[in-house]
């Protein structure tokens, strides 16, 4: 039996590290140990704290637990056996009159009686610095200090705990025997959810889809597509640095995106870091937060790679004239793909919406200087990305990213952001170009009374519109086809073809 009955599971976290014996330091659960132990009990695991024992095999057998549940019902059970075959083994014990035998010499042996309630105390102790539940002062597990009730319990403490604390829950261990040594406890096919997590960190935002793969099908379905605007890369341009507080603020939408790939037993998970990180001298810092949360690697990807992750994500389910040209309007960069089914060309041109604004758009609104400013740097750009990508081969023309789908809603004039309205749209370039100078020439508080236009998107929607009715001028298309699909989901299908 390998370490990871999870399988491809292993690629969302190495395993949940097991809490030192003794100690009350969460270590944190990854999913792949979340969806082990769901499988061991046929149910999801209830205020799930950490590993605290792991199997020989590589499994968790131990379960750290709350002593609150999340509907606020006391949990006395810090120690939590998962394990089936240990179960297994220990229900045997119990049938035996095991049990019996040692409330007997509980009784009559002093010094076994004084072990035992030591080991209680220790097992209050420990579970006191998770927090103070009243209604189970006192109560620990397995009829400690003066009863035996559930070896299971007693089992679970030796394992947490260590040898030497529990006297008792040590018999027990020894009695079971190497219960892992004959087959699994789980199918590995049991932890196998299909199910995957793509996180996308860009300049402006960090975003998490979390699906569904049909393998049969060959299809992916969506279960939860969140968006964080955190503004990673303020201030990258000029200082060419990540600004503490902007890691912070990704922190705390990363740490929630983890919350949620817990919740839905995501089986893998691959996070793309793009533009901010490529450039930040202190990239080191980010990556060092994201092991810290996320506990994995966050993979910071090339201007290329990035390219063909959105043009994955943008035409896998469209059907449109070939060749098809992609852009991805970021806020650090554009990515430009040209291609059918594959990608042919790509170009990252080191122009979005956060750097294109912090250089040159300073006034509310733009003066009309600032924007011939910006609209040349963005025509030097795509000068040079035509060496590259040989856009004018293209038929038709693709716009991912928030800027694409916010443009396309203003331009259809909804009232609030409807995904199934603007996925797959066509906007018209003339719209485009009157979406682009009305935000050019509003007011931060005439962007902001625009519901469609999320709050941490209203200061750079200006730019990143302009660098859309540019595209589609240099292009020529008389359109513009909007993807709500785009790199989140290229991310997650690279996972499912990398097995």
């Amino acid at each position: 039996m390998t370490a990871d009955p999870a399988g491809a599971a292993a690629a969302l976290c190495a395993g949940s590290p097991q809490r030192p014996a003794g100690s009350t330091a969460s270590a944190g659960v990854c999913v792949a140990d979340r969806a082990a132990v769901a499988a061991q009990l046929g149910r999801p695991p209830r205020a799930m704290r950490a590993v605290a024992h792991r199997c020989p095999c590589g499994l968790p057998d131990v379960v750290e637990t709350s002593p609150r549940l999340p509907d606020g019902t006391p949990f006395p059970t810090l120690d939590y056996l998962t394990c089936p075959k240990a179960s297994a083994a220990v229900g045997r014990l119990e049938a035996a009159g095991v049990m019996r035998e040692m409330a007997d010499r509980l009784r009559d042996d002093p010094e076994l009686a004084e072990g035992y309630r030591a080991a209680h105390e220790a097992y209050l102790a420990r579970r006191a610095e998770l927090g103070d539940v009243p209604e189970i002062a006192g109560i620990s597990a397995g009829g400690m200090p003066t009863r035996v009730k559930c070896l299971h319990a007693l089992l679970g403490h030796a394992l947490a705990a260590g040898p030497g604390v529990n006297p008792l829950g040590d018999e027990v261990r020894a009695a079971v025997g190497a219960w892992w040594s004959a087959a699994p406890c789980v199918d590995p096919a049991e932890t196998r959810l299909n199910r995957v997590a793509a996180i996308d960190c860009g300049t402006n935002s960090i975003r998490l889809l979390i699906a569904d793969h049909d393998g049969s099908a060959g299809t992916m379905t969506d279960r939860v597509r969140r968006t964080a605007l955190v503004r990673l890369g303020q201030g990258v341009d000029r200082t060419g640095r990540l600004d503490p507080a902007a890691i912070e603020r990704t922190r705390v939408a990363l740490a929630d995106y983890v919350a949620d790939c817990e919740r839905e037993q995501v089986e893998r998970v691959r996070m793309v870091a793009t533009s901010a990180t490529r450039d930040a001298a202190n990239r080191d810092d980010f990556r060092a937060m994201v092991l810290a949360t996320l506990r994995t690697e966050p993979e910071v990807v090339s201007g290329r790679e990035e390219a063909e992750l959105s043009f994955t994500g943008a035409v896998r389910e469209l059907s449109t004239a070939a060749p098809c040209l992609v852009a991805d309007i970021g806020g650090g960069s554009t990515e430009l793909v040209l291609g059918d089914r594959a990608v042919e060309a790509a170009h990252s041109m080191d122009i979005g919406s956060v750097r294109l604004t912090e250089r040159h758009l300073h006034d509310d609104p733009p003066t009309p200087d600032q924007v011939a400013a910006a609209d040349a740097d963005l025509r030097a750009a795509l000068a040079a990305a035509r060496a590259d990508v040989p856009i004018e081969r293209a038929r038709s023309f693709v716009g991912v990213s928030g800027t694409v789908t916010t443009v396309a809603a203003l331009a259809l004039g909804l009232d609030g952001y409807e995904p199934g309205r603007t996925h797959h749209s066509r906007i018209s370039a003339a719209d485009v170009r009157g979406v682009a100078d009305w935000l050019l020439r509003s007011t931060r508080a005439e962007r902001d009374a625009k519901a469609v236009i999320q709050p941490g998107r209203v200061d750079v929607i200006a730019a990143g519109a302009l660098i859309l009715r540019v595209l589609t001028e240099e292009i020529g298309a008389a359109e513009v086809i909007v993807s709500e699909q785009d790199i989140l989901d290229g991310i997650a299908w690279s996972i499912v073809e990398k097995g």
